[in-house]
């Protein structure tokens, strides 16, 4: 009796349709909000149980009923459901209600917190620095500083994880935690008592004049703030005499699509489509561009690489579509599947592929999958066969050739976005002992140890990150203690391949000391001139070739 209930009421909570009515919408209704889907409506279906169904209900209520010994029926059903999921696409995931509140920091734009920006250095927490107007700054904590202690619970040196000392430090708005310091210079701990508040996550990494008349604009994902960041930065360069621009996706693994709709709404014309979606569920649903975006006419160039997916694609497909931009790069991810959240009453949920996303000329930006591709090697796949260092190696069929909206180019389906100008990636720059001492994070260990010891003294002599990014040089004694951190990491030493890799690293410690010092936009300053992708897209503003 207990076990027959049991399926009664799981048949009833999952015999309920899983129907997305989203509508057409154009951006740009009051307030200039994107219109966002309508939230699907939950009917009762057929009275007539799917066999398959019954019998999964069936197996576990006989389980839980009659099993030898006791289960974890949690714990069951959640392997159950990610059994479920792995068999349908790469992009169908069971999250746990931890993982789902982890997820939703960056999408939402904020978490409650301290405000610090940091590193784990040697078991310690590492402050790079303090959220400008957080709580932290607010009572006097500094870059450099090390935290020691939270609420006299020490967490430094004694192998805490980094999750466990996020819980420590996180907590709800308007409480108190009392932080033990270890500053340079200080022998005793200072203590300062923070309390936390709302600490915004910015997902535009850098704005810039990369050159006269051209703006820079990196967009590291997309959450619920990005809009708003890329107006503000985008007013800040238009001020400055920016009339053409260099957006950056490089890297960008995606995020919401009402912010990628709203970013390509910035560039297009009223009444061009932007994306659509469709599935075998799922009416078509599209979203066109409003008219009022605040770069209609400027020139502009999009960056994509091998790791720009999603939401990125969304934006670079639609610009490149209405011949809006010229993509500069190599072919992106090739991920275009739409998700719908569908939450279980403890806070976990399952994200359910319910249709793909199509580019306005039609292509489909998902690439293949099943159980014939190997789609998590995908990227290595595409280094083998030539595709990342050399465009002649990459070819599509003419069923998956399409024409632009405006001049008729040819563009490519069948899997993520292809660039207009294609960049090779130069495998030459990279060695063993390159890949060694990036993976044991020695330039970042390395800065940090001299930007400690340095920062005053920095500071004095350069007044601005302009200063610093004219005058200071990578010297000798830096590299000495590059060298140092390398050797005690055990990085074995080659002195061909670190003189051939010698003025990359310099160029990465000095970003990576101008970041720690003036922000991150100084890091992309410096960095830059190791992005081939960057310096070809410059080219191309300046001459058109």
């Amino acid at each position: 009796m207990i076990m027959m209930k049991k399926i009664n009421i799981l048949i009833a909570a999952l015999l309920m349709p899983l129907m997305l009515t989203a509508q057409p919408g154009r951006i740009g209704q009051p307030q200039m909000q994107p219109p966002m889907q309508r939230q699907p409506q939950m009917q009762p279906q057929a009275t007539s149980i799917d066999a398959e169904l019954q019998k999964l209900l069936v197996a576990e209520g006989a389980i839980s009923a009659l099993y030898v010994e006791e289960v974890d029926e949690k714990k069951i059903v959640e392997k159950a459901i990610i059994g479920m999921l792995e068999e349908l696409d790469p992009h169908s995931t069971y999250l746990t209600a931890e993982e789902n509140d982890k997820s939703n920091e960056t999408l939402m734009g904020s978490f409650e917190g301290i405000g610090v920006q940091f590193n784990m250095v040697e078991d310690t927490l590492f402050i790079v620095q303090p959220i400008p107007d957080g709580p932290s700054e607010k009572v006097g904590i500094l870059a450099g500083d090390r935290i020691i202690t939270v609420n006299d619970t020490t967490i430094a040196g004694v192998k805490m994880s980094q999750e466990a000392i996020m819980k420590r430090l996180r907590g709800p708005k308007g409480t108190k935690v009392d932080l033990g310091i270890n500053r340079r210079g200080v022998k005793e701990l200072i203590h300062f008592m923070v309390i936390r508040d709302q600490i915004p996550v910015n997902t535009v990494d850098a704005a810039y004049m990369i050159r006269p008349g051209i703006g820079y604009i990196k967009i590291s994902s997309f959450g619920a703030t990005t809009v708003q960041e890329f107006e503000e930065k985008l007013s800040e360069l238009k001020g400055q005499g920016a009339q053409s621009l260099i957006l950056d996706l490089q890297g960008n693994g995606g995020g919401l699509l009402m912010a990628a709709v709203s970013i390509a709404n910035e560039f297009l014309g009223r009444d061009q489509m932007v994306v659509y979606t469709e599935g075998r569920r799922s009416p078509r649903s599209g979203y066109l561009a409003d008219g009022r975006g605040r770069f209609r006419d400027g020139k502009l160039v999009v960056l994509i690489d091998e790791y720009s997916a999603s939401a990125s694609e969304i934006v670079s497909g639609a610009v490149q579509d209405w011949d809006r931009a010229t993509i500069v790069g190599r072919r992106s991810f090739g991920k275009g599947l739409v998700q719908r959240p569908i939450e279980f009453h403890d806070g976990s949920l399952i994200r359910l592929t319910v249709a793909k996303y199509y580019t306005p000329v039609g292509r489909c930006i998902q690439k293949p999958y099943g159980k014939d591709v190997d789609y998590g090697d995908d990227i290595l796949e595409r280094l083998h066969h030539g595709e990342l260092t050399n465009r002649d190696s990459i070819h599509f069929p003419d069923s998956l050739k399409y024409s632009t909206m405006i001049r008729h180019r040819t563009v490519y389906g069948g899997g993520g976005i292809m660039p207009d100008v294609f960049v090779p990636l130069d495998t030459t720059r990279t060695n063993q002992y390159y890949r060694d001492v990036t993976a044991k994070n020695i330039v970042l260990n390395t800065s940090m140890q001299y930007t400690e010891r340095n920062r005053r003294n920095l500071q004095r002599r350069f007044k601005s990150f302009e200063e610093f990014n004219n005058g200071f040089q990578v010297g000798p004694d830096v590299m000495k203690l590059f060298l140092d951190k390398a050797k005690d990491a055990k990085v074995e030493y080659d002195e061909a391949q670190y003189q051939e890799v010698r003025g990359i690293l310099e160029t990465q410690l000095k970003a990576t000391i101008a970041r720690l010092i003036w922000g991150m936009n100084s890091y992309y300053r410096v960095i830059q001139d190791l992005d081939e992708v960057i310096q070809r897209a410059v080219a191309f503003m300046e001459t058109g070739q």
